[in-house]
């Protein structure tokens, strides 16, 4: 058998594809597309192992049109001018593009006029979402589809397929007891490629009794050495788990904040778990709780200098302390609103008062000039203007009542804001 398992069951008819109902179930947008041969140009994203390549399979085996395969990374521009020639030969093929995301500039220009005449119906495949990583050239000429990772029954169904040989997936008997079935689904975390890849080697290595292969729990844990996280670090799926962590924390649930957490760990994410912890540390603690920000960078810091696994014991600690933290946004929204102001202004002279009156020659620009020192005065502070004359008004902190630290600055605030108003 020179192909693996992942390829001789690979579905030949639309019929035969395993999940993603939304898209190939009855009446629904792609089987309608392939029972009337209105076929379009498509990109299909989702994560590894769901089944992609399978549909874009299914579709070239349901209306017999040629089927060619071309990777954006591996397949130079000549092998892509070869299937445009085979294409023009033929009236058509259908192609399926893979890691479409990664396609360069020069193969992207060939590609176009292709897809304009129609001589190429193109089938993309991406894990990572389309509506940032594929050029706009591209994906205004195509339909864009995501895909849906596969459920448990999704993954029984193609398992037990492959091991009653309806396809014809192995050449001896197989037998695999529900409970290594079970475990099979749960660690492969809805990745049919991961499934049948594990399954194929526990199955060729595990011992022949009366002519027929048993599959063991055993056979699986050693041949999937650890369950295997459905998370390209490049791809969406990896940008939706940071986005859900950070979410988690911010809403204050601390057991999914810790299921997020755990799910970056396993797949030994060190570097962006740290980084967007420290963001959360920052953006949604903020002053409310500035002591967390501190224990923050340092655990993190230290996690990286020891690595995993120990390093979950540090981040444990972080995920926990932050998500049961007071919560303020309130420093990043002020700087925002500052940052919002100054775009809409303009250049904005900074007051004659506030200006470096410290080199030669400044004096007699009056830099400096009337300068209020407020150190010398008994409250440490004096009142004199320091925004530009266009932004007198301009009010940007609105402190929270959060946490004792933001209380007292925003005690503190009321304090001179009552001052100027009476000196």
């Amino acid at each position: 058998m020179l192909d693996n398992l992942a390829s001789r069951m690979r579905p030949k008819s639309i019929d035969q594809i395993i999940g993603q109902e939304h898209l190939v179930g009855s009446g629904k947008i792609i089987r309608r597309m392939v029972e009337t041969k209105r076929l379009t140009s498509m990109i299909l994203y989702g994560p590894p192992g769901i089944g992609k390549t399978s549909i874009a399979s299914a579709i070239a085996g349901t209306t017999q049109y040629a089927f060619r395969s071309f990777n954006a990374t591996m397949d130079t521009k000549k092998r892509l001018q070869e299937i445009a020639e085979e294409a023009k030969f033929s009236g058509g093929l259908i192609l399926l593009l893979d890691e479409i995301h990664r396609l360069d500039k020069t193969k992207q220009d060939f590609l176009l006029p292709l897809l304009e005449n129609g001589i190429v119906t193109l089938i993309g495949a991406t894990t990572e979402n389309p509506f940032f990583s594929v050029t706009p050239a591209i994906r205004s000429r195509v339909q864009i589809f995501e895909l849906k990772p596969l459920s448990n029954a999704d993954l029984k169904k193609a398992i037990t397929l492959a091991v009653t040989g309806e396809r014809q997936a192995f050449d001896f008997p197989i037998q695999l007891d529900e409970e290594a079935l079970d475990f099979l689904v749960t660690a492969t975390n809805g990745d049919l490629r991961s499934a049948y890849n594990s399954l194929e080697l526990a199955a060729l290595s595990s011992s022949d009794k009366a002519g027929s292969r048993q599959v063991t729990l055993d056979d699986l844990k050693n041949s999937l050495q650890r369950s295997y996280i459905t998370m390209d670090k490049d791809g969406d799926g990896h940008y939706d788990v940071l986005s859900a962590l950070q979410k988690a924390i911010r809403g204050s649930d601390v057991d999914a904040s810790l299921h997020y957490a755990a799910r970056l760990i396993e797949a030994g994410d060190l570097p962006s778990l740290s980084r967007r912890l420290i963001v959360i540390a920052y953006e949604d603690i903020g002053l409310a709780n500035p002591e967390a920000q501190l224990h923050t960078v340092t655990a993190l810091d230290a996690a990286q200098k020891i690595g995993f696994p120990e390093a979950r014991i540090l981040i444990a600690n972080v995920v926990i302390d932050l998500a049961l933290s007071p919560k303020s946004n309130s420093a990043y929204m002020a700087m925002d609103a500052a940052l919002a102001d100054l775009r809409n202004s303009g250049h904005l002279s900074i007051p004659r008062h506030l200006r470096d009156g410290h080199y030669s020659g400044s004096k007699e620009l009056g830099n400096a000039k009337d300068y209020k020192y407020p150190h010398a005065y008994p409250e440490k502070w004096v009142n004199q203007d320091y925004l530009p004359d266009k932004l007198k008004a301009a009010s940007y902190f609105s402190p929270n009542d959060t946490g004792k630290y933001e209380r007292a600055l925003a005690a503190n605030k009321r304090r001179i804001d009552q001052l100027k108003t009476t000196k």
